[in-house]
């Protein structure tokens, strides 16, 4: 039996789930962004104490099989974004489609009528959230960043940092790491 999860969006956040399950005695066969997998299925005494303790610490169990699909888009997403391996000529549609099996065209839809942004603008966001990471932490240059995260050019990279973000990156550099955001309070609405 699989549970999924809403905010579960960094690899923290699998340690804090990991950590929770242990101190509820809980034993999942498997847990990663946005899933707890279980061997057997748990009774609904455990679930109603997951849930309670997963919303004190800013998770939800989802029930609903539209954000359970929305979650897992999500949780894709970050996941390949957190990579750092971003092909230049990346296809979000053929990336989501081999991964979920689903058609693209009604993944779109349904993200888009329950999140309010496309799924591009989603990635987008995601992206510039790990561009701004990764200025701050100073070890790679806006070239090395452009190439992990897929941008065909600096330039392109700049247009779209200062688009989203109204600084450039070289800007946003200096201001340093109050301007940055934890991946699951990305606002996009």
């Amino acid at each position: 039996m699989t549970l999924y999860i809403k905010n579960m969006v960094c690899n923290r956040c699998v340690m804090i789930v990991n950590q929770l399950m242990e101190k509820l005695k809980l034993h999942p066969v498997h847990v990663k962004l946005g899933e707890i997998e279980f061997a057997e299925t748990p009774t609904q005494r455990d679930i109603n104490r997951l849930n309670e303790s997963l919303f004190e610490l800013g998770f939800e169990l989802l029930d609903d099989q539209k954000q359970k699909s929305i979650e897992q888009i999500k949780n894709l997403l970050i996941k390949k974004v957190q990579s750092g391996e971003v092909e230049e000529h990346f296809s979000i549609t053929d990336f989501l489609g081999k991964a979920l099996r689903k058609d693209y065209s009604n993944m779109s839809r349904l993200f888009t009528e329950v999140e309010s942004i496309t799924i591009e603008q989603f990635f987008i966001l995601q992206k510039i959230e790990k561009v701004k990471e990764l200025l701050v932490y100073g070890e790679l240059n806006l070239s090395e960043i452009s190439y992990q995260l897929g941008y065909s050019s600096v330039a392109h990279l700049s247009a779209q940092f200062k688009r989203v973000t109204g600084l450039t990156p070289s800007h946003f550099k200096k201001l340093g790491n109050n301007m940055r955001h934890s991946l699951d309070a990305v606002p996009y609405k």
